[in-house]
């Protein structure tokens, strides 16, 4: 999973929405009408369409995208109004307060059960909201506390187990043949220096080993791993870092020994310092 920030969805960088110091928890929301699988690529067009749809919407009169994060199918989190803003999706004002928001893109009818990636991406967005935003423990759904059917049956009933992360059916076992090995001082050089570069040389080919490693773990989109350290990377190794049990500063995106060690371990490769 990657967390894709406002900005590279194509959403102005910060929300406008008041600003929120903590909350109790987050509650977890689903679209509630027709919604069907689509191509990765086409998530963020998607995103876009529901924050132009609530702009629009001079009922409700939102100042932005109505939810804190929107997670897709394939278990990316984007980012919405984010941390220490006040959602506009739980109903009233003082259930805005209470709780942040996290939509699942996932409808009534079409496509209705959430994938295991994007249970994952559900559950980092939760942890981003803790890690960052001051959210607190309690995990439920927008039906908690206000008249509705969201999140869905099968979405709630992942909420009420305790929003678990999908355990993983069977490790893969690494293809027969020497490891690569990963270099750690090369690849935090790459995270720190290596911008987004589509069509032209890698600085570093262990890029791509770690990055293939992360789309095994569901942490980050096939198309973006391109062996560049870019902000997707980042993001995805974040996200690692934090089920390695990091938090805040911690969990940076910037490589360490002990978490690389244990992508290593999982995914077939060895490193060297």
């Amino acid at each position: 999973m990657a967390i894709i920030r406002r900005s590279q969805w194509g959403a102005p960088a910060t929300s406008p929405a008041a600003y929120i110091g903590s909350t109790r928890g987050v509650k977890v929301h689903y679209l509630g009408t027709e919604y069907s699988s689509r191509p990765h690529e086409q998530c963020a067009a998607y995103v876009r369409q529901i924050r132009a749809s609530h702009l629009a919407n001079k009922a409700e009169n939102y100042v932005d995208i109505a939810y804190n994060y929107l997670v897709c199918e394939h278990g990316d989190a984007f980012e919405g109004r984010g941390v220490h803003k006040r959602t506009g999706a739980n109903g009233n004002q003082a259930l805005n307060l209470q709780d942040y928001a996290v939509c699942a893109l996932l409808g009534s009818k079409g496509l209705t059960k959430p994938t295991d990636a994007m249970l994952n991406g559900i559950r980092d967005a939760i942890e981003d909201l803790r890690d960052n935003g001051r959210a607190g423990s309690w995990i439920g759904g927008h039906k908690d506390g206000y008249a509705t059917s969201c999140p869905g049956d099968a979405l709630y009933d992942w909420v009420k187990r305790g929003a678990p992360r999908p355990a993983t059916a069977v490790e893969p076992k690494p293809a027969p043949g020497p490891k690569p090995t990963v270099d750690l001082s090369k690849l935090v050089a790459a995270a720190k220096a290596d911008p987004p570069k589509r069509g032209t040389p890698v600085s570093y080919y262990g890029v791509k080993t770690v990055e293939s490693a992360l789309v095994a773990e569901g942490l980050l989109a096939r198309d973006v791993a391109d062996g560049h350290y870019g902000t997707a990377t980042v993001a995805a190794y974040a996200a690692w870092q934090r089920r390695c049990g990091y938090k805040g500063a911690d969990a940076d995106g910037i490589p360490g020994a002990e978490s690389l060690k244990k992508l290593g371990a999982r995914r077939g490769f060895t490193i060297t310092p």
